[in-house]
């Protein structure tokens, strides 16, 4: 006859051995815990810090003319002229689209030269005169290019109008608005999504043959 005893269950139906391997699990997930995250805040704590130290220290001074005022600037190396134009200057006409040279929406003129500025890094800008959409207009008189946009209806939801306007006014200096044909060809940076293209077309013609100054 056998007269060993059975073990005891616990109280919560199960028994001893288990009940101790349970709590031995939470024990270890408990210190598992403990230890990871005070590792973590300091990480998170001293990312901050690094950040800061390396905005103070790779800010580098800029000189550069935007629409005829002398600025002078402290940006990081990285930021290009769209953003500095727009979030440090608040100069919002000039817009960002595609943020990779391919709509045309951020032409600004640099010395005079049409470039889009969302390529172009701030710090590249040193020295030279930037004029942007703002800047085109004399007061409340606006740029010929400006009054015939609004003649011809150049525009419809007037997201890209002012990159097309700046290029409008670089095509017309370069010489290269003889023809329809010719417009097109030299306007092709700019994209509008509207479909606004003869009209300003028409437009740039019509400063053209008016030999209006631009």
């Amino acid at each position: 006859m056998n007269t060993q005893k059975p073990r005891q269950a616990s109280e919560n139906g199960s028994d001893g051995f288990n009940a101790s391997r349970r709590d031995f699990l939470k024990l270890s997930s408990a210190v598992a815990a403990a230890s990871i995250t005070p590792s973590v805040v300091t990480k998170a704590a001293d990312k901050k810090v690094d950040e800061r130290i390396a905005d103070y220290f790779e800010k580098m001074t800029l000189n550069i003319e935007v629409n005829g005022t002398a600025q002078q600037l402290q940006v990081e190396p990285r930021v290009t002229l769209l953003d500095l134009l727009r979030e440090q200057l608040h100069l919002t006409g000039t817009k960002k689209g595609c943020d990779h040279g391919q709509c045309g929406a951020c032409t600004v003129h640099a010395d005079g030269k049409r470039i889009n500025s969302c390529l172009s890094l701030a710090i590249m800008n040193e020295g030279k005169k930037i004029t942007t959409i703002e800047g085109l207009a004399k007061g409340e008189e606006l740029h010929p290019v400006q009054q015939a946009f609004i003649k011809h209806d150049g525009f419809q939801c007037g997201y890209c109008t002012p990159g097309q306007i700046m290029s409008a006014v670089s095509c017309i200096r370069e010489g290269h608005a003889n023809s329809a044909g010719e417009i097109r060809e030299f306007m092709s940076g700019n994209i509008c999504r509207c479909g606004a293209y003869p009209n300003i077309v028409d437009a740039i013609m019509d400063v053209k043959k008016g030999g209006q100054d631009v």
